[in-house]
């Protein structure tokens, strides 16, 4: 049986996180002591390290979600689990397309500048008309 707060050091999760988790039905509500304190499984520990692991490959509590009933369904075709995963790798490419964009903007701002005085700034120039920042690639950083 684990407390709380071991499973929080060894997923490094916050305690904050892992009662949310409990409360969207991520994780189960655990057992508790007499005293009322929480006691968690290897099966909780195991569970919390997948949810930690997906959220760090950038999927969304939802896909978590979905990924984790097929798991607990092991008979299940991993079809679905191929799709969501096609489509995290769809959003991470698309963000990346943007951060190039986002790369290509900064490297042609910083290129432009003469190096004079801040009133002929190119890089503050560019800053202060947004349009100009934004000609091709709308919506860069989101």
């Amino acid at each position: 049986m684990l407390t709380i707060g071991t499973l929080s050091r060894k997923t490094g999760t916050k305690v904050q996180t892992i009662r949310y988790y409990e409360q969207i039905g991520v994780l189960r509500e655990p057992g508790r002591t007499a005293g009322g304190q929480r006691r968690y499984l290897q099966s909780d520990l195991d569970r919390l390290a997948f949810v930690r692991h997906g959220r760090q490959l950038g999927f969304s509590l939802d896909a978590i979600r979905d990924l984790l009933g097929l798991a607990d369904n092991p008979e299940q075709s991993c079809s679905q689990a191929d799709s969501i995963a096609q489509q995290q790798l769809l959003q991470v490419q698309q963000r990346i397309l943007r951060l190039q964009a986002l790369e290509q903007e900064l490297k042609r701002m910083i290129a432009e500048c003469a190096g004079g005085q801040a009133g002929d700034c190119r890089v503050l120039d560019v800053l202060r008309d947004h349009s100009e920042c934004l000609t091709d690639h709308q919506n860069i950083g989101e």
